[in-house]
């Protein structure tokens, strides 16, 4: 995964604007990650609500509150989640029928302010592993660091 990050750091260097880097960080995990069926963030737009930012993959949910579902469970937490079977998560929103598997993850800037999430689904069971979070945890930090 050092390509991938090199070439997210290089693309992001000097950048602010959060849509911006959102729009660029999906595009190249989801064209790099081998399970990624949808790669998306969800922004926090007000308190304890998440809307859809940029994705690539097929339409996501408009909506996520912070009370329901994997993307609601990370940004009430603070937590990754990593779910290797969605139909096991009792509280799961089913954006899509195809999704067997998610990784979410949380995005903060420098200032420690929740930005929103990182989402990424899978039509395969169990597709992300501990070294999914390991390899992106940091990226993303280091990303949203300057971010408005």
């Amino acid at each position: 995964m050092k390509d991938i990050t090199d070439a997210i750091l290089a693309l992001t260097h000097g950048e602010t604007d959060t849509v911006a880097l959102m729009a660029t960080v999906a595009c190249e995990i989801h064209h790099a990650h081998p399970f990624a069926d949808w790669t998306g963030f969800y922004r926090v737009t007000e308190p304890n609500l998440l809307k859809i930012g940029p994705y690539q993959g097929h339409h996501g949910c408009l909506v996520i509150p912070f009370s329901r579902g994997v993307c609601g469970a990370c940004a009430r937490t603070g937590q990754v989640q990593n779910v290797p079977d969605v139909e096991a998560f009792a509280d799961h929103i089913a954006c899509s029928s195809t999704t067997r598997s998610e990784l979410v993850l949380p995005i903060r800037n420098g200032a420690g302010r929740l930005l929103g999430v990182l989402d990424i689904d899978s039509d395969t069971p169990a597709a992300f592993t501990k070294a999914d979070e390991d390899w992106l945890v940091p990226l993303l930090a280091e990303v949203f660091r300057s971010a408005e």
